[in-house]
């Protein structure tokens, strides 16, 4: 294996060259950058509206005029509960189909304009929804499936605009803010089922409002995202790569708060371009077929270029990684609580549904704070650790909850106690998820892959996280009503298995460079491909040139030259 400073290239040494003219990351830095972090918080609704559907319709489903409205698609008949399931898990079926067209909209049409188009299906899907109150079940069937397309699109295409948008030195945190605001929109939905399951009484004088008002409350912030996006910038690398290279240095100036001419602007603009030039060229030496950038050979390529990943056994094994381990997440039995709380509290014996709703709103704060601390642990702890403790911690509380439904299952009245405990453990159990494979399988997922296979693979991986997604969705209410406790088992053992997936077939990660991965994976080529690749069009751009001081490029810095930043920064 080559030593790593002679792999790192000038591209990482244009990083480097970056951070001495810029600083490091940290608080100042998203100070400095306040332009670019008031864009990704804006942009972050999207996640706002994925988290709230996350979460919306569990309190929905116990609302007892909803139930009247919905007919045997929500009854607490057993014999309903593949309807009822299909209620909740048609959302994540639109989900998986808008995840695969994203990756074209975004490329053809810009990150922008996909978020555009994202929210404007999202809204339809919530009008259709709102017409439920006369076309009963089918509307929300129709409508929770186009919503679904919407918010799929979404959770794909916001981080890519973030990511895009912010510099290297804040990336990470403004990337991250799609997770805070997916799970600040899980809490804040469960909160307003509990609110509003007051509307009329919660019995059965309850009015219509009591579930259309979180419905529609949607709306509000779906029109500010479409609204305010229109006004919001392209990606300087969406430009770059479509050749409007005078205007992505405009718009990189822009954010940066800098003059076009400042040479940070100048070697970022380089930086990336040189990624835009590398793309290019490994679709023409891999796919010379679909180099030509018509509509159809983009939407094409994606489904090529995924096919292309089964082709070798290295490629294969980071197949495995990426599907397997979103398979694991979601049969955790993760959504099975967020989108069932209230009903599953209930089955654990708490008296009414304003108490189960009560108990679903705890569930939001804590898998909330439970994440936090992983964005400061992860690159210290690594992915392994974090993820197996986090398998053996849920597949532990599932056991308990199993045994405590199963002894007490037909006599919660006089077992309040036993109730109460099964309720604190899946309260723990959220807690294990949030630090661990909430935030984490999402990384190990995007970091496995070479330069040139990264988007696709990730693509693979959130396909497989949805389709998961729709299943564990579909089969918990006839799982609950059929083998009651034995939901608990199956979730744990999945669990516990995770935990062993884990530990014994994936390789540790944290801190290692691409070439280093592929010898993980059983080969030494991908990478060094790409390094080779990458360090030709850095000699063809001129960035070679830029980081080794040549021509009056960057080629020193020096205190004044980052004060001038600071200062053109605020």
């Amino acid at each position: 294996m080559a030593p790593a400073a002679s792999t790192t290239g000038h591209y990482d040494v244009a990083l480097n060259r970056r951070e001495a003219l810029m600083g490091s990351s940290g608080p100042m830095a998203l100070v400095k950058n306040i332009r670019v972090f008031g864009i990704a918080c804006f942009a972050c609704i999207g996640g706002l509206l994925y988290g709230y559907n996350q979460g919306v319709f569990s309190g929905i489903l116990t609302m007892n005029n909803f139930m009247d409205h919905m007919g045997n698609y929500d009854s607490n008949d057993p014999a309903d509960a593949t309807r009822k399931g299909w209620l909740t898990s048609i959302l994540e079926l639109g989900a998986w189909v808008g995840t695969l067209l994203s990756g074209f909209f975004a490329e053809q049409y810009s990150r922008k304009i996909s978020i555009i188009i994202a929210t404007g299906v999202f809204i339809v899907g919530v009008v259709v929804q709102a017409t439920a109150v006369s076309a009963g079940h089918s509307s929300i069937l129709g409508g929770r499936f186009v919503t679904g397309m919407g918010v799929g699109s979404l959770s794909m295409i916001v981080p890519m605009y973030n990511a895009e948008c912010a510099p290297p030195e804040v990336r990470g945190s403004l990337v991250s803010l799609q997770q805070f605001a997916i799970e600040i929109g899980i809490m804040i939905s469960f909160w307003i089922d509990y609110g509003t399951n007051y509307i009329g009484g919660t019995g059965d004088t309850q009015s219509e409002a009591a579930w259309l008002v979180p419905i529609c409350l949607q709306l509000a912030p779906a029109l500010v995202l479409f609204g305010g996006m229109l006004f919001m910038p392209y990606t300087p690398r969406w430009l770059t790569h479509h050749g409007r290279e005078s205007e992505a240095r405009r718009v990189l100036a822009t954010l940066r708060g800098l003059p076009q001419d400042h040479e940070l602007v100048e070697l970022e603009f380089l930086q990336i371009k040189a990624q835009s030039t590398f793309e290019k060229r490994t679709v023409a030496d891999k796919f010379p077929h679909l180099q030509s950038p018509s509509a159809w050979n983009t939407f094409k390529l994606q489904f090529v270029a995924i096919g292309s990943l089964f082709k070798s056994m290295a490629m294969f094994r980071r197949v495995i990684v990426a599907t397997v381990t979103m398979f694991f997440q979601q049969w955790t039995g993760i959504n099975a609580i967020l989108y069932y709380a209230p009903t599953i509290f209930s089955n654990l014996g708490l008296s009414s549904n304003t108490v189960s709703l009560l108990a679903t709103g705890v569930v939001g704060i804590v898998m909330l704070l439970a994440t936090v601390p992983t964005l400061f642990y992860i690159d210290k702890v690594g992915r392994k650790p974090i993820l197996t403790v986090g398998a053996i911690g849920m597949g532990t509380c599932h056991m308990i909850i199993a045994v405590i439904v199963a002894k007490d299952q037909n006599s919660w009245a006089s077992h309040s106690a036993a109730g109460w405990a099964a309720v604190a453990m899946v309260w723990l159990f959220v807690v294990h998820f949030g630090y661990s494979w909430g935030p984490c399988a999402w990384i190990l997922v995007a970091e496995v892959w070479p330069m040139s296979n990264r988007p696709y693979g990730i693509a693979l991986g959130a396909s497989s996280n949805w389709m998961n997604n729709f299943i564990v969705g579909q089969v918990t209410p006839d799982m609950l009503s059929g083998i009651t406790y034995g939901t608990y088992i199956i979730f744990g053992l999945f669990s516990f298995l995770g935990a062993a997936f884990i530990w014994f077939y994936v390789p540790e990660t944290k801190r290692l460079t691409l070439e280093e991965m592929d010898v993980l994976f059983g080969t030494d080529t991908t990478a060094r491909a790409d390094f080779e690749r990458m360090e030709a069009v850095n000699r063809d751009i001129g960035l070679k040139d830029a980081v080794d001081g040549e021509g009056g490029g960057v080629g020193s810095v020096n205190e004044k030259e980052k004060v001038s930043v600071d200062q053109s920064s605020e």
